[in-house]
């Protein structure tokens, strides 16, 4: 009887330690991980942030290095194509469902650049809805370079034959536009348009960052696991 019930004490201790062994040390990691991420997204927020109080200039006529502009603010002269503007969907201003409207301006130099014009409710898809914010002619716009957008594994597919998008794929904006590739858009700042649609300065200067809650969390589990772990085999030893 007492050599049975040592047998069990043994196999229980030795089950104890190589389940909470193992998942101590990975609770650490994931905390350790999510610690690296946080260091990581603070530095982009802060790229972002400074790039983008950086002084008003001119676009280039010629970017070369797309990454010593993007973020930074800039300026263009030019007209709008209107015919020929783009949906970027499943963006929301205030809670509020709508798109993103992408519009081909062709600068005084003859080339051509993208606009990301800003935010519009789903009701405004339609150009003939909000003809005050079509602006003919001449035109200044100020705002941000940004560039293409990495896909999430739920991200939709594009849908360029219906003038649909879910992502900035430049190619594939660029091609329905007619226009030649390129490696950036602009993002309009928030001056106000004519009509009051689009809504511009929707640039995302600054990603979301939760990393911090989350590798409390790891390291507080990682802590119970260990906790409880000592008080069970202390009591077995009793």
């Amino acid at each position: 009887m007492i050599k049975s019930r040592s047998s069990r004490l043994f196999w229980f201790r030795r089950w104890v330690i190589f389940i909470a062994i193992p998942g101590i040390l990975i609770l650490l990691a994931l905390g350790s991980w999510q610690v690296h991420r946080l260091m990581w997204k603070n530095e982009i927020n802060s790229f972002r942030q400074d790039r983008s109080e950086s002084t008003l200039v001119e676009l280039p006529d010629v970017v070369e290095d797309i990454g010593g502009v993007l973020f930074k603010p800039v300026w263009v002269e030019g007209e709008f194509l209107h015919e020929q503007e783009m949906f970027l969907a499943a963006r929301s201003y205030r809670s509020n469902p709508g798109y993103h409207v992408i519009t081909p301006f062709k600068l005084l130099n003859g080339s051509m650049v993208l606009i990301n014009r800003g935010w519009i409710p789903l009701k405004l898809r339609d150009p003939k809805e909000r003809l005050a914010g079509q602006i003919n002619g001449k035109v200044r716009v100020q705002g941000l370079v940004t560039g293409e957008d990495t896909p999430g594994w739920m991200t939709p597919d594009n849908v360029p034959t219906e003038n649909f998008w879910y992502w900035i794929d430049l190619d594939s904006l660029a091609l329905h536009a007619g226009i030649e590739p390129i490696s950036f858009i602009v993002d309009a700042d928030s001056s106000p348009n004519p009509g009051g649609f689009p809504i511009g300065g929707q640039t995302r200067t600054e990603l979301r960052n939760e990393h911090f809650q989350y590798a409390v969390i790891w390291y507080a589990l990682a802590l119970c696991l260990g906790g409880i772990s000592f008080l069970m085999l202390r009591r077995s030893r009793k």
